[in-house]
Formats: C-alpha cells, structure tokens, sequence
C-alpha cells in the first residue's frame, strides 16, 4: 500500500491541543507530524454568542492555553471545538444517561447544525499569531425509537460528544439519512478546510498581527 500524497507535502511538527481520538485520527489524513497535548481547558460560553463565534472562541482558548503549557521557543499548534446547534439551543456533551436521553429525543426526526471552529497558532520568542476559522455542516436525524435511544447510549456511551451522537458511529450512522455539508466537519475536524488554511497559515511570516502569551 502506498502511503498518502499528502503526507508528503511538508508541514512543521504540529501540537494538536485535543484529546479526542477522533480528532487524532482525522489529523493523520493531513499529517503525521503531530504531538498530542491533552489539556484541560475551560469550555464555559455565553449562550447569547452565535455558534460560529462560541466554536472560534474555544479553540482560539485551546490554543493559547497549549502554548502557556509547552513554553517552547517555537511551537506550531492545532485547537478546535465542535458543538451540535438545534434552533437556537446548543447541544454540549452529556453528563448523564438521562441528559443523552433527553439530547437525542430532541434531535429525532430534526435536523440541526454541527460548527467545528479550529485554531492554528504560531509562537516565536512568546509573540503568538493565530489563525481561526470554523465550518458548518447540517446533519438530518430520522425519528428514533426509544429502543433506540437507550440501545445507543449503552453501546456507543457518547458522554464525550457534542449533541450526544457519533456519525461514525456504527449505530449512530444509521440514525442519519443526510448531510449537508462536510462530513468529517462532524466528525471534529473539517478536513478539506483545515488542509487549505494549513497551506496558507504555516507559509505566513510569523512576526503578524502578533498577541501576547
């Protein structure tokens, strides 16, 4: 098997402030250059904030928070942060089985919005440049028994995702008929987005539109 075109393209060694297997395993498809930074970070919001803003936001926190842990002379970083919207109500991870319950009736015969928004971020010297973006995906949900709620939660037990589903989960896919937009947007991180901005971000000088650790 030959290994991937991409892989061969030439991106500095990447510390990927995530500590989501799913996030790891999505970022191989660009790089396999990269350093897992587990961080516990802050993801309090104000629920007024649009959903584009509360996904940059976090990750942009993500970031900067990486960078004051790593307290390297030069380091590369990757954040992000992905949240289900349905109306005007953001779905956050479940704490509960009955909070996972209550998400996924909600989310049963509806369609809602998924925002990933990430940060890229160079530091050189302590003089921080970042860049943050985010994509928006809708994803449709057929009407789900309540078998089937409570069939997924003890399978798939989705206490560590947003709006308590999995796509690529091998039940949770069986939920969703269609999408609108990027997939792997749903998943954690938008790909193809994420591929472009890498492109252009890490080919900028670092001394721009500089932010203090």
């Amino acid at each position: 098997m030959t290994s991937s075109p991409l892989r061969s393209i030439s991106f500095p060694k990447i510390f990927l402030a995530s500590k989501s297997p799913r996030r790891h395993a999505l970022l191989k498809i660009i790089t396999s250059n990269f350093e897992v930074v587990p961080l516990e970070v802050d993801e309090s919001f104000d629920s007024e904030l649009p959903p584009q803003e509360v996904v940059q936001m976090l990750s942009k926190r993500k970031a900067i928070a990486a960078a004051a842990s790593l307290k390297l002379s030069t380091e590369w970083i990757l954040s992000a942060d992905t949240i289900v919207v349905l109306g005007a109500e953001i779905l956050n991870k479940p704490s509960t089985v009955e909070e996972a319950k209550a998400m996924l009736t909600k989310l049963s015969g509806n369609h809602h919005l998924v925002f990933t928004g990430f940060t890229l971020l160079k530091s050189e010297q302590g003089e921080l440049v970042l860049h943050t973006a985010y994509e928006s995906t809708e994803v449709y949900f057929k009407p789900l028994s309540v078998q089937e709620i409570e069939d997924y939660i003890r399978y798939a037990k989705p206490f560590d995702k947003a709006g308590s589903y999995g796509i690529q989960d091998d039940f949770g896919a069986c939920f969703i008929p269609k999408i609108n937009g990027c997939y792997y947007n749903v998943v954690g991180l938008p790909i193809s987005r994420l591929y472009r901005e890498m492109n252009v971000f890490f080919q900028m000088p670092v001394r721009v539109s500089k932010e203090k650790r």
